[in-house]
């Protein structure tokens, strides 16, 4: 198979003004609050974006805004083609109204702007950035740009869109340019798993890869092998990887940033494939399913985040890593597996994998004495019957750390939701002959049965479960992202652990 494109690596810089030959420049423009009769507010151009601008651009784009082409609507572009020998091209991106403008609506923003112009090769893009958006979400701008920078076109031979060699921008400092592009690379890097064809992106692969990642930011990294896992009691992991002739893996990542504290944990499913099993999948419902390793995807891209961002909290990161695949070896409807932690589980259906993985996963993880854990998973479809695919659920035995996450959500505008975790849940899991069953009564409740199922697993610790099956993979592009893996959560967890810091 062809080499895949490498990861985007434009150059970032930040300037204090603009240079004489910014190549593309493009600028954001917000939308002044409905007139008093109820007409639209018209687009403004702050008087930073003005300045840096010059009054012959300023006439041409008031000229625009005066004839209602630049409306200044969050989403708006618009790329205007000037007389200006440095400036041949400037493309205006809207932010909306003020009060609406936060960390998602920046981030977006610039990457929609890096994204409308990944149509041609591009030596140079400048952002001018001006007092719309506050000081705090700079590095928000820079991180969405380098983000747009990656897709889904790993191995086109004449890629569709293209990487600017170079990004510049003017009005921020250089620390929230290099924080910009850290986070953005990470985010990059959970993508790049996800969207890695799976006879590639197999559990060996997955674990060489988090390895390399490891060596390279500083991180410690302790690979398990199917002896090793055998050794340890993962009879779980083992079951469900049986039939692949790509044996499974368990990744534990270190961070030790925070001295003597006890860790946070974050815990990510890692089916590289998921067939269904013995209950398979249909075409439809498997072509997608590189995308089933998105949970420990997104854990080694925070951990790189953390890392590179030096967050002075110490976290685990744990990857359970499995093919669920066919063969005569493959495990079956009716087995009953002895869990690494002593709990047995009852398989009624070998398509409910991910939790079965997650359960030796998370003991090892319980292991560790964490003072939390949050583990991520594409684990149910019935969460995307619940909430959509672009709302993550949560699932947790502790409000408190639910709130402390869904906060560092909201604060970087990627929407959660929480589901209820009644005990009346827990009949619905137990087995007539194991502790445990692997899917619920039926289709309903789905989601939760499936968290009900781990909840055992973290003893007394507390505990989030996170279910991305919904927004962790897109069917269709959006102006600031392409199809395929989307990374989400990373920003959040980088915030989450981020706060404990400051808390």
């Amino acid at each position: 198979m062809a080499a895949p494109l490498p990861l985007p690596n434009p150059t970032i810089t930040a300037l204090s003004e603009l240079p004489a030959t910014p190549g593309v420049l493009a600028i954001f423009v917000s939308q002044s609050e409905t007139g008093s009769n109820g007409t639209p507010g018209s687009a403004t151009v702050d008087s930073r974006v003005r300045a840096g601008l010059g009054d012959h651009l300023c006439e041409t784009i008031d000229r625009l805004i005066e004839t209602g082409e630049i409306e200044g609507k969050c989403g708006e572009l618009l790329c205007i083609a000037t007389s200006a020998e440095s400036t041949p091209l400037l493309l205006v991106a809207g932010l909306g109204k003020p009060a609406d403008v936060s960390r998602g609506s920046t981030f977006d923003a610039a990457a929609a702007v890096i994204r409308r112009l990944a149509d041609k090769p591009r030596s140079q893009i400048t952002f001018l950035i001006g007092e719309t958006i506050a000081s705090e979400n700079h590095d928000a701008v820079v991180a969405g740009a380098v983000n747009a920078c990656e897709g889904q076109h790993l191995y086109q031979s004449q890629p569709a869109t293209h990487v600017p060699s170079a990004i510049s921008f003017v009005g921020i400092s250089q620390a929230a340019a290099l924080a910009g592009e850290k986070l953005g690379a990470s985010i990059n890097l959970t993508r790049r798993l996800v969207n890695e064809p799976p006879t590639i992106m197999n559990p060996a692969e997955f674990a060489d890869r988090a390895a390399a990642m490891a060596a390279t930011e500083g991180l410690q990294c302790e690979i398990w092998d199917e002896q090793r896992l055998e050794a340890e009691g993962c009879r779980a992991i083992l079951a469900v990887g049986r039939a692949s002739t790509s044996p499974p893996r368990l990744v534990i990542l270190r961070h030790d940033g925070g001295g003597s504290e006890p860790p946070l944990a974050i815990v990510g499913k890692g089916v590289t494939f998921d067939s269904g099993g013995l209950s398979i999948k249909p075409s439809e419902g498997m072509v997608d399913m590189k995308c089933d390793m998105a949970g420990a995807a997104t854990v080694v891209g925070v951990m790189q985040a953390i890392a590179r961002l030096g967050i002075r909290r110490n976290v685990i990161g744990l990857c359970g890593l499995a093919e669920n695949m066919i063969s005569g070896d493959a495990y079956k409807l009716g087995d009953v597996i002895e869990t690494r932690s002593g709990k047995t589980i009852e398989i009624r259906n070998t398509d409910a994998e991910g939790r079965v993985v997650l359960a030796d996963t998370l003991d090892v993880a319980v292991e560790q004495a964490p003072s939390a854990i949050v583990d991520l998973a594409t684990l149910t479809g019935a969460c995307m019957v619940a909430l959509g695919n672009e709302v993550a659920g949560l699932m947790t035995n502790n409000p408190g750390l639910c709130e402390q996450v869904t906060t560092a959500a909201g604060q970087e505008d990627e929407p959660v939701w929480q589901l209820p975790m009644f005990s009346l849940y827990d009949e619905k899991v137990k087995s007539k002959i194991a502790d445990i069953k692997n899917v619920g009564e039926g289709r309903w409740g789905g989601a939760i049965t499936a968290a009900k199922f781990l909840e055992p697993f973290v003893q007394d610790t507390p505990w989030l479960h996170i279910d991305i099956a919904g927004p962790a993979f897109a069917d269709t592009p959006k102006p600031s992202r392409d199809a395929g893996a989307t990374g989400v959560m990373v920003r959040t967890l980088v915030r989450w652990i981020g706060n404990s810091v400051e808390d």
